[in-house]
């Protein structure tokens, strides 16, 4: 009885960090992308001049490559929390 308990514990700690952390990346990952909509939009009324060339990285490239490693990472987090929850069900 007390193990499930602890697991039940720490697998809602877990859970609830990985969610909350998880929220941050995401937002900033939906906020980047509009921009580079909007800034896409933008360039195709101007005439295209500004768009980087096919296959180059800008840096909003690294940067959603930065938050989707950080929104796995908690997204694992938030993974391991469910497993400990459904852990503390099995030893039951």
């Amino acid at each position: 009885m007390l193990l499930n308990i602890i697991l039940w514990g720490a697998g809602l700690a877990l859970l609830a960090i990985g969610v909350l952390r998880v929220r941050g990346p995401l937002a900033r990952h939906r906020e980047l992308k509009a921009t580079q909509a909007n800034l896409a939009r933008y360039d195709d009324w101007r005439g295209n001049r500004l768009r980087p060339e096919t296959g180059e990285r800008t840096g909003a490239d690294e940067m959603l490559e930065v938050l989707r490693r950080r929104w796995l990472a908690w997204g694992a987090v938030a993974a391991a929390g469910v497993a400990l929850v459904v852990a503390g069900f099995a030893v039951r």
